[in-house]
């Protein structure tokens, strides 16, 4: 009976702590906005943007199609990437007092991926609907998936950059930086194919997407580098949070 009394006020708090972590993130009218107008803004903008390039022989796409595929997975990823990065900004000063007021430091580590998988599934969902406007995906549940793998492995690589950038201003500018050079890397538009580029944290969600869309093909390889990826990040999530978070002081 006590186990299942602590198990419940664990869960209880994991909840509560998610949903607390969720109201700060959108209680601000910008994130709100970036939720809602930057997916069909980023996807018709990459879209009409390469609507005038020429045809390339390497790509058998058609420009504008590839444009907003393209822009689809930098909106899903950038989406989760800003709250991953709030979210560590926000844990150096506030999960001092929260672990006080007794919540672990593991149920706050978990309330806060909670609230970044959260918004990765809905930045994903909203961005996969503006997508389906123009291009219709071989794979809809496929491709939906991708887009929550890059969000949430952007998610993490978020919380990671607020660890290195401990400033909300500092640390969107690194990531609009990151997720666009990575996003042009592992787009299809340059002819490279080097381990470095498959290292890139958006080269299999990106691929397992491309993939889903176009052809409604599943490749083995890409699902399991995407998460073997996302497992990398999230080692390194646990090592950040831990010192970034005063875990020792648990």
């Amino acid at each position: 009976m006590a186990t299942t009394g602590t198990g419940r006020a664990t869960a209880d708090r994991l909840t509560t702590g998610t949903a607390a972590h969720l109201r700060s993130f959108l209680r601000e009218p910008v994130h709100l906005a970036l939720l809602v107008a930057m997916p069909p803004l980023v996807v018709e903008g990459y879209g009409r943007a390469m609507s005038s390039f020429p045809e390339m022989p390497f790509v058998s796409t058609v420009p504008a199609t590839l444009g907003r595929v393209n822009g689809a997975v930098f909106a899903a990823a950038f989406l989760a990437g800003l709250i991953g990065l709030f979210q560590v900004v926000a844990a150096r000063r506030a999960d001092d007092r929260l672990a006080i007021c007794g919540f672990d430091r593991a149920t706050l580590l978990a309330s806060r991926l909670g609230a970044v998988l959260a918004v990765a599934l809905a930045g994903a969902v909203v961005t996969f609907a503006v997508l389906r406007w123009q291009v219709t995906p071989e794979a809809p549940l496929v491709a939906l998936g991708a887009l929550v793998l890059a969000g949430a492995t952007y998610g993490l690589l978020g919380i990671l950059l607020g660890a290195v950038l401990p400033r909300e201003l500092e640390g969107s500018l690194a990531l609009v930086f990151v997720a666009d050079l990575d996003t042009f890397l592992a787009s299809g538009l340059v002819d490279v194919d080097t381990a470095l580029v498959r290292a890139l944290p958006l080269h299999y969600p990106h691929e397992l997407f491309r993939a889903a869309v176009l052809e409604g093909s599943v490749a083995t390889a890409d699902l399991r580098g995407a998460v073997a990826s996302l497992a990398v990040l999230l080692v390194a999530v646990l090592l950040v949070y831990t010192r970034v978070a005063g875990g020792d002081h648990a």
